[in-house]
């Protein structure tokens, strides 16, 4: 389960519940929401397709405590590319 909270226009709560309940502070500029999605997501909904991109790929428990959504790139390359292909679907 993946909870989502915005605690300001940039900045999101996500709690995902696993084996261990886990609690991340991710930021995502708005230039970066809108180049990722253009416009079709809203910036929580971008933020839950990005933790479940990442739950596929290691335990909630491996992804850091806070960071910058473009981070996710660094880490895995194929991320924006599987982003906006699941939005075209």
């Amino acid at each position: 389960m993946i909870e989502v909270s915005a605690l300001d226009q940039t900045t999101f709560q996500v709690t995902v519940a696993g084996s261990t309940r886990t609690t991340h502070r991710v930021t995502v500029s708005p230039d970066y929401h809108r180049k990722l999605t253009l416009g079709k997501l809203t910036p929580e909904e971008l933020v839950r397709k990005s933790f479940e991109f990442l739950l596929e790929r290691e335990p909630n428990t491996s992804i850091l405590g806070q960071f910058d959504l473009p981070v996710i790139g660094r880490y895995f390359p194929e991320y924006e590319r599987t982003i906006r292909e699941q939005i075209k679907q």
